[in-house]
Formats: structure tokens, sequence, C-alpha cells
């Protein structure tokens, strides 16, 4: 079975730079955006229409375990993203199974759960993260204090939401992954364990 790390992180954290650097030290295949390409390819939806759905993440209020016992899988909405979600599963599983890589976001731990994949939950304290929006300059970068910090809050908010609804399970708690790393205080846990040195060091 191949070696598949799948990389969940709140926005701000660098668990996307961490999820290409590991793929680049184990030199191993990374998805990400390349995900959203192979879904425009195969399927007949726009580019802007999908990039929507990547981003903001529109769902019914309702989980859809508790829509299907409900009987709500005929409501447009529910359809729409189950049959969107059910699509980039596929193209997930599909390079899951060519060969190793690393997978970030998009539910991949849940998806690949048969699989056994290396499941690690990327987070960090809001300071951290809103210095670190501020440095990257990204599409948020024109926020200022509390702007920036309520924007970062509706984004996890949004990827709690849509985790929760595919999965039924509770977006960063610590039981659903294998390793859980605060990349705020990464000085002090290289120190205190210097087990986790050589992983650490891909931060």
């Amino acid at each position: 079975m191949n070696k598949i790390i799948t990389i969940s992180r709140e926005f701000g954290s660098g668990g996307r730079e961490i999820g290409r650097r590991l793929a680049e030290e184990m030199k191993i295949a990374y998805y990400d955006q390349e995900i959203v390409a192979a879904l425009i390819k195969c399927t007949q939806n726009l580019e802007d229409y999908i990039r929507y759905m990547e981003k903001e993440r529109p769902l019914p209020l309702l989980p859809i375990t508790t829509a299907r016992t409900f009987g709500l899988s005929t409501n447009h909405a529910v359809t729409e993203n189950l049959n969107f979600y059910m699509q980039e599963s596929k193209i997930i599983r599909e390079v899951a199974e060519k060969s190793d890589c690393v997978i970030v976001g998009r539910c991949a731990d849940y998806v690949l759960r048969d699989m056994n994949p290396i499941r690690l939950f990327i987070y960090a304290d809001m300071e951290y993260k809103i210095a670190r929006c501020k440095a990257k300059g990204n599409d948020i970068e024109n926020l200022f204090g509390s702007e920036l910090q309520k924007k970062i809050v509706s984004i996890d908010k949004k990827r709690s939401r849509y985790y929760q609804f595919y999965t039924n399970q509770t977006w960063g708690k610590m039981e659903h992954y294998d390793l859980c790393i605060n990349t705020s205080c990464y000085a002090q846990i290289k120190k205190i364990i210097p087990g986790l040195t050589a992983l650490l060091d891909l931060i």
C-alpha cells in the first residue's frame, strides 16, 4: 500500500507549506490545487464555480448523514454539494492509489481512511497566524487587526463546517489525527522532543 500523508490545517498555520516541503523531502507526489485542476478537467463544471465551491463551501445546515436520515438528499443544495464532494473524493482516491503522496485538505484523511494515511493537523495561535498572513502577502494582506482576525476565524469555520458536513466528525479533534503540530510553538517543541526534529525542520 502506498505511503499517504494527509494534512488538515488552520488558515495561516503553514500547513500547505509543510505539505509541500514534506513531499519534496520524501520525493513523493504533492496534491493541493492539482486536485482542483483535475476536477475541472474531468467535469463540465466551470472553473469559477469549482473555485467558488472550494473557497466558500456553501452547505445546507445539516450534516450529510443527518440529511440522508431525514430523506433530504433530494434537496437541490444537498445534491449539488454531495455530487461535488463525490467527484473530488474520486480524484483523491485515484491519486492516492497511483503513488506515494501528500494531500492537503479536502477531507482526504476521511476519504482515504481505509488506506491508513498518516493524518496531520497543523494549527497555530492567532497572533502567529495573523503575522504569517501579513508576511505572506496573500489576498487578505490589506486587512488589519480585528478585520484580519475575523477573516481567519471565518475561513476556519467554513473548513470546520465542510469537514463535519461530509464526515460527521469534528475538524481538529485530536483523536482523528496521528500528529497535531502547533507551528507557533515550533522552537519550544523542537527543543523538548528531539525525535521530531527532522519533521519540524520542514516547517
